[in-house]
């Protein structure tokens, strides 16, 4: 009989053909799903997957299996699925997550107003940190997501856009660049970006550390960080820089980090997602919340 363990690190694997990804989506690390998949194929006698320096693919043996496992878990996991979303509309609770302190304001004010729109529903608000917003999304720990785009995630809902904020560059406050009033693209060739640990190209967010410039120069990788306090300290330190977004002027203030806005960059626009599977009208009501407190909000910093 396989365990819970084998079974999920086995069809995810299976799914996602890597380790690190496999890892983040079940909240574990790259070295336990390597040893869960490893003690399963002891188990069963014969590889499950051919694994190579730059790629894994399933082995016929894995094919079969994955075959026979996958529709008795998926049949498995609806049951908790609707058994979990039963005990949520008995209690009329939304569960309701953010990255960042803009997107934090908004949620927690549309929290505050939501029941007001939809008599007996509550929300629970969860600040959420950068390295794992969208594994907890997948998860089904949070109901819906306040991000940042691009999103090239599938399976996903993505409503109105709450927040539109320039995008800046964060540099140490002794970089020749903090002396300057903006930086371009360009400048990007001349600085390391830090990168998300775990992230690999095309993900989110990959357009905070792009790996080469408009014209095609090579912007140089700096160190990995895991949240976004930290992401600052390490520029702080010295060791590169991030871009953000213009929030950062009012809510991440330090005397070791120097905001650059850019010369010419798209804006960083920040909106509520959800699951298609839970497309429910209480999720498009409290995204419509949000996008009328957002207003709100913005129409209010733009009076001050």
């Amino acid at each position: 009989m396989l365990d819970r363990m084998e079974l999920e690190a086995f069809l995810t694997l299976a799914e996602e053909l890597h380790f690190g990804r496999t890892a983040e989506r079940l909240h574990v690390t790259t070295s336990r799903i390597s040893q869960t998949v490893k003690k399963l194929e002891r188990r069963i006698g014969a590889p499950l997957f051919d694994r190579t320096n730059r790629s894994v693919r399933l082995t016929a043996l894995g094919h079969q299996l994955d075959e026979d496992l996958r529709p008795a878990y998926e049949q498995i996991q609806a049951g908790l699925d609707r058994a979990t979303a039963a005990v949520q509309r008995a209690h009329g609770a939304l569960r309701v997550g953010f990255v960042g302190a803009a997107a934090g304001q908004v949620v927690r004010q549309a929290a505050d107003l939501f029941p007001q729109r939809e008599p007996g529903r509550t929300v629970q608000v969860r600040e959420l940190q950068v390295i794992d917003a969208l594994p907890r999304l997948r998860a089904g720990d949070v109901d819906i997501l306040v991000i940042s785009l691009p999103l090239t995630e599938p399976g996903l809902v993505i409503g109105p856009v709450l927040i539109s904020e320039p995008r800046m560059l964060a540099v140490p406050a002794g970089h020749p660049f903090a002396a300057r009033e903006s930086v371009t693209m360009e400048d990007l060739a001349e600085i390391p970006l830090l990168r998300l640990a775990g992230a690999v190209p095309g993900d989110w967010p990959a357009d905070r550390w792009p790996e080469r410039t408009p014209q095609g120069r090579v912007i140089a990788g700096g160190p990995r960080f895991e949240t976004f306090q930290e992401a600052l300290q390490l520029v702080g330190a010295g060791s590169g820089g991030i871009i953000v977004g213009a929030q950062v002027t009012r809510f991440y203030t330090r005397p070791d980090v120097v905001y650059l806005p850019f010369a010419e960059a798209v804006p960083i626009d920040w909106v509520p997602v959800w699951r298609k599977a839970d497309n429910t009208p209480h999720h498009r009501a409290f995204a419509q919340t949000a996008q009328e407190v957002a207003t709100r909000i913005y129409l209010a910093a733009t009076h001050t």
